[in-house]
């Protein structure tokens, strides 16, 4: 398996995490949420994997998409969603004023990591023709 392919893998399973995090009566959203950052993070980190670009130590997903956007233009389409990530990695990991996110905001944020995961993967399947 190639380095991206691995990124993609990892991407995929928070991904997959996120969903089943939220599945059932037993919804767990604050680590829900925090998978869906994963995923947006992985996928970007995938495609710069694919290009051969140095992967960046940040959990910034904004930062990776624009990182992304200097290789491909295409990438405009998902900077506001990728935007929309700030704060995961950290937010509702730890006791603060507000112990979870709103279910709705979780449904939103799994969304949008599965947009831009597969619009990461289909820019890699194109570029591989």
């Amino acid at each position: 398996m190639k380095p991206y392919e691995e990124w993609l893998l990892k991407a995929y399973n928070d991904l997959k995490s996120a969903k089943k995090l939220m599945s059932g009566d037993d919804k767990i959203l604050d680590t829900a949420i925090y998978h869906t950052q994963q995923c947006a993070e992985k996928a970007f980190k995938s495609f710069l994997s694919f290009r051969q670009q140095p992967i960046q130590k940040t959990h910034d997903t904004a930062f990776l998409a624009e990182l992304c956007i200097n290789l491909n233009k295409d990438f405009e389409a998902i900077l506001e969603d990728a935007k929309s990530f700030a704060g995961y990695d950290i937010a509702f990991r730890y006791p603060d004023e507000i112990l979870e996110p709103d279910e709705e905001d979780v449904e939103n944020a799994i969304e949008k990591a599965e947009k831009i995961f597969n619009f990461v993967k289909a820019q890699i399947q194109r570029e591989s023709q």
